[in-house]
């Protein structure tokens, strides 16, 4: 597949910005090993063996029975009495790196939690015992994966009423300017608080609340660029020629479009992370016991004597915003037909 002029222009100039080039690298990474989370940091065994069979503790929840032990309920793979059962047929475990998932909780603290960082908790653990490794790595993929929806499903929204918009104007963009200056001049967040407080939130639930609200911030780009094409020669052609207005929508002035509206989507994925961590640090995010960034912060505000929490949660979601402000800076340049590099 060979790229046009303009688009291989575009692609050595983002690669020419440095800053962003090696910051989507480095997201990338840090995204693809957090897709991973389960294999990096979890309190079961990858890869198991006893009495001459292979088990996959991973992928499937076994019985302590299944190992000679007493009881049917799941084994936990962490207690020494069902690690010396499993040795005792020459078996043995192939752990994680972090023998910690994002709810396990260490029972052997030789301090009151929060613990401070050690060998075994190597950034301590929250008040409740649970490693903070583990609830980062884990945070740091919800966080990403709840932004990445967020944004493609309210850009989705945002381009179609933005060029439905902008494409027919008149008395249709009256109307649609008359609700989104109504509906952007509700108070976001208290809504969200109170419909929050109301039904107990999860990961789609809340998706649907923000989705409510974010789909306004590409409609005035995507109106103007409507807007500015549809009068070109090109666009009256395609009238004349008898093509219906979903195919040169599609076709001929989308396309225009999406050059601002891509410059802008790094920007909005920040801001749906944000939003999410703020949600989680004011207690009307993710259900309890979720992993979450925002509230590994509200743990780091209430325990002032454990500062782990708070830098910890602090210096992540800084690298991850960071990173992606980088990239969104690239990204601009990148489009930007003025913006050449030597």
């Amino acid at each position: 597949m060979t790229l046009s002029p303009i688009n291989r222009r575009r692609l050595l100039n983002f690669k020419r910005n440095r800053r962003g080039f090696w910051s989507l690298w480095i997201f990338l990474a840090l995204f693809i090993l957090s897709l991973g989370a389960e294999l990096i940091a979890n309190d079961k065994p990858v890869l198991l063996r006893f009495d001459g069979k292979f088990y996959y503790p991973l992928l499937v929840d076994y019985p302590e029975t299944a190992f000679g032990g007493d009881f049917e309920t799941q084994a936990n793979y962490r207690d020494s009495y069902l690690q010396d059962l499993i040795a005792e047929k020459d078996g043995w475990m192939i752990w994680p790196p972090i023998r910690y998932s994002y709810r396990t909780i260490n029972l052997d603290l030789q301090v009151p939690a929060p613990g401070p960082p050690s060998t075994d908790n190597w950034l301590g653990t929250d008040d409740q015992g649970r490693d903070v490794v583990a609830r980062l790595i884990y945070g740091f993929r919800i966080s990403v994966l709840f932004g990445l929806i967020l944004t493609i499903f309210s850009s989705i929204i945002g381009v179609a009423a933005g060029a439905v918009q902008g494409y027919f104007g008149g008395l249709t963009d009256l109307l649609f300017q008359r609700f989104i200056e109504i509906w952007s001049g509700l108070p976001t967040l208290y809504l969200l608080i109170i419909l929050a407080s109301v039904v107990q939130p999860n990961f789609w639930w809340l998706l649907g609340l923000l989705l409510l609200f974010s789909w306004m911030s590409l409609v005035g780009v995507v109106r103007a660029e409507f807007l500015r094409a549809r009068n070109f020669e090109y666009v009256r052609a395609a009238r004349a020629l008898g093509v219906n207005d979903i195919a040169i929508m599609w076709r001929h002035v989308l396309p225009n479009a999406m050059v601002a509206t891509l410059t802008m989507l790094p920007f909005i994925l920040n801001g749906s992370i944000s939003t999410l961590t703020s949600l989680d640090f004011l207690g009307f995010g993710l259900p309890p016991g979720s992993a979450s960034l925002g509230e590994l912060l509200r743990q780091g505000q209430r325990n002032l004597n454990a500062p782990w929490l708070g830098l910890s949660g602090f210096v992540v979601i800084s690298l991850m915003l960071s990173l992606l402000i980088f990239i969104g800076e690239a990204t601009r340049d990148a489009f930007d037909p003025r913006k050449t590099f030597r």
